[in-house]
């Protein structure tokens, strides 16, 4: 323990992280750096500055990181459509390998020997953060308390406070019972009620939608225009991508869009379920594959859609900077030279409905695809030969007598 004499902490400013700062001195001798990311999480980051001074924090780190996550972890992970288990947007996945990197950054600049983090030793965030460390820079020393010290409770948490004169809330009052993860693509919720899988979670719960129900009667409508795969103008008018998002999440909170409530296999082994709020990602989903419907190639397409859950699984268990998260997204960012063009979009109690789509690379032919006189455009005679063909080594295997029945 000696051979550790400065640590950069990922700090929120809340009771764990501010137990974790006094306990790493004391159970370290050693300097602590505090670092706290603002990716869109919202007023809690600037009064971490105040608590860490508090805490005779010298140096300090907090920065606005709200335009690099949306610009190169959000939106290169949307090219891909990613979904985890089929429901799940990667909210808190998709945060976990930026905040990783600026410790490992600022470790360096400032000498530090370690990082440390507040996830729990049951949870996937101590996976992604210490994989992506690691992936980054290899011989650095990750000290993760909740897998080291006795203070499993939050009585016990609020005991270490009072004896080293740590000032934080102790009453809860009217905070939220629930565990909560929020930065700008989602808002998340677990425990208390949501531990019961077979429990329906309480409307005030939600923070950042209306229930469908309450949703305004009269339906909005927006257009998104892409290019190469990612939204650059909403309603004609163009915005940085953490700018969209933050349209986004406005406008489909207000429609009722965007709730989840999911039953998820963690990767350290054991099922939990998690309440989501992601009202601009599901907008941005929707709208994504709708402009690659009409601009890319079948084949390609059916490509991405193979490999979606694999790269979805990757991010999920903490593999961003691994060889084959880079990999795919080569493949993937290829894959959307001619992604390019605008999506109409009704939101409407809850829903995402595409009702118009248009691009210069469309792929699209009327004169083919028309129900109509085509003009010789296309022959259906040739569909005879293309079906025969397609159905030779069905014929061989039933007159092998192979035939499924």
């Amino acid at each position: 323990m000696s051979d550790i004499n400065k640590v950069v902490l990922a700090y929120s400013g809340g009771l764990d992280t501010s137990v974790i700062a006094k306990w790493l001195t004391e159970t370290y001798g050693c300097e602590v750096v505090t670092f706290t990311a603002d990716v869109g999480q919202g007023g809690e980051v600037e009064p971490a500055r105040a608590k860490a001074q508090a805490m005779g924090i010298k140096e300090i780190y907090i920065e606005d990181l709200r335009e690099e996550f949306v610009r190169e972890y959000v939106y290169p992970m949307f090219r891909a459509n990613a979904l985890y288990e089929g429901e799940y947007l990667l909210g808190t996945s998709i945060a976990r390998p930026l905040i990783a990197k600026r410790l490992v950054e600022i470790a360096q600049e400032t000498g530090a020997d370690a990082i440390s983090h507040g996830a729990t030793g049951k949870g996937n965030d101590q996976v992604r953060f210490e994989l992506a460390a690691y992936a980054l820079a290899p011989g650095i020393e990750v000290i993760a308390p909740w897998r080291e010290w006795d203070l499993n409770s939050r009585e016990k948490l609020l005991a270490y406070c009072a004896k080293h004169d740590i000032a934080v809330e102790k009453k809860r009052g009217t905070k939220s019972p629930y565990s909560m993860d929020a930065n700008l693509l989602h808002i998340s919720y677990e425990g208390d009620i949501l531990e019961d899988p077979a429990a329906e979670p309480e409307e005030a719960m939600w923070l950042w939608s209306v229930s469908p129900e309450a949703a305004p009667d009269t339906p909005t409508y927006i257009e998104l225009d892409y290019v190469k795969g990612d939204i650059t103008a909403l309603n004609g008018v163009e915005m940085s991508p953490a700018t969209v998002l933050e349209a986004l999440n406005k406008v489909g909170g207000a429609n009722g869009i965007g709730r989840a409530d999911i039953v998820e296999n963690r990767y350290v082994g054991m099922k939990s379920r998690g309440c989501y709020e992601t009202p601009g990602g599901t907008i941005m989903l929707k709208a994504h594959r709708a402009i690659e419907s009409l601009t890319m190639d079948r084949e390609l397409a059916h490509l991405k859609d193979d490999l979606m859950p694999r790269y979805a699984s990757l991010i999920y268990n903490g593999y961003w900077f691994s060889p084959e998260r880079l990999a795919l997204q080569a493949l993937i960012d290829e894959s959307q030279r001619f992604v390019n063009g605008r999506v109409r979009l009704k939101l409407y109690k809850g829903n995402v409905v595409v009702v118009g789509r248009e691009s210069a690379d469309s792929l699209f032919d009327e004169s083919i695809a028309t129900f109509e006189d085509d003009d010789g455009a296309y022959d259906q005679k040739d569909a005879g030969g293309f079906i025969k063909l397609n159905a030779l080594r069905l014929r061989i295997a039933a007159r092998k007598g192979r035939a499924s029945h």
